[in-house]
């Protein structure tokens, strides 16, 4: 029997301890090496462009370089996803490892617990890395000549606590019955390849996301769902009645399951609430994790600090702290 991927040496190249025994100067210079990969970790002014700087730490240890072209200040994070960060980088770089080691996600209130440090701060950070997750699936197309994906949907949120008493319960299925928070994620799925989601009110809102993400040439599997039934114009179909088999003559949606596993286990044994607002940010973590289920530990931890470092701060969780005063 074949050994599991997560089982083997290949998957754990960086583990939590060796995290910690690193110094602030060590995780410094991780995130310098990663962020300014073509100088070797040599700082780049993020204003001019220039490379002409010096180190110029603060009386409380926090580093700072000055350029010596336009005379200007920046750090290691200045203008990304970490811009503007109030501890230590050895933290962020521990928050990622443990991020990455849960397979099916992990909860800021645990993350909390692990690293002693605010719910709110590290539900910020985790929903940046999730931001920087997301940039990878930004404009992604799937499929292509000859290639298999697969297209499902599966709702989530908009939860009705039925009635204590029998007589006055009511069939939850019905649209009347909800409360307008049910929503629908829709992944998109290459056979060994990549995914995508989206949210949608409703699986039959998806056509034209599907239309767009989907190559020509790509040969879709769904389920007898009457949602698809638009997609036989645009795409070879295969159809699978998941009453009559899961799997018939080459013909299932068991990889796009897959997908919708792991984002329930993350809803159920994690998360407990995955839905509203923040619905996409989870389902698009699922889809990279699902994505990167080959990939080590210590490699997910090194592509998640390069895609934060590459990306302009956070639109949502840029002065998140201070939102009740915009909100005056």
């Amino acid at each position: 029997m074949a050994q599991h991927f997560l089982l083997s040496k290949a998957a754990k190249t960086l583990s939590l301890a060796q995290v910690f025994r690193m110094s602030d100067e060590k995780a410094e210079e991780v995130f310098a090496q990663i962020r300014w990969t073509e100088t070797k970790g040599a700082p780049v002014c993020p204003h001019c462009g220039g490379v002409d700087a010096y180190s110029a730490r603060r009386a409380n240890g926090a580093l700072r370089f000055r350029c010596r072209a336009c005379a200007k200040d920046f750090t290691l994070t200045s203008g990304t996803l970490f811009a503007s960060h109030k501890l230590p980088l050895r933290m962020y770089l521990a928050a990622i490892a443990i991020f990455c080691n849960e397979v099916k996600g992990k909860s800021a209130l645990a993350i909390s617990r692990d690293l002693g440090v605010s719910y709110k701060a590290c539900f910020v950070i985790l929903h940046k890395i999730r931001e920087a997750m997301a940039a990878e699936l930004k404009g992604r197309v799937i499929g292509g000549e000859g290639k298999v994906a697969e297209v499902d949907g599966g709702y989530f949120g908009g939860y009705v606590k039925p009635a204590n008493l029998s007589e006055n319960r009511r069939d939850r299925r019905f649209a009347k019955n909800q409360n307008g928070k049910r929503q629908c994620v829709v992944i998109i799925r290459e056979r060994n390849g990549n995914s995508l989601p989206a949210v949608f009110k409703a699986e039959s809102h998806a056509a034209a996301f599907i239309k767009a993400r989907v190559a020509k040439g790509t040969t879709l599997n769904a389920d007898e769902a009457g949602s698809w039934n638009s997609l036989d114009k645009h795409f070879e179909m295969a159809r699978i009645n998941h009453e009559e088999a899961y799997s018939l003559d080459d013909a299932c949606t068991n990889w796009a399951e897959s997908y919708f596993s792991r984002l329930r286990r993350a809803e159920i044994g994690h998360h407990h609430h995955v839905a509203g607002t923040y619905l996409l940010r989870y389902a698009q973590e699922a889809s990279w994790r699902e994505d990167n289920r080959r990939v080590s530990n210590g490699d997910q931890v090194n592509r998640i600090i390069g895609l934060a470092l590459s990306r302009k701060p956070s639109v949502d969780f840029a002065g998140y702290w201070q939102r009740h005063k915009t909100a005056a």
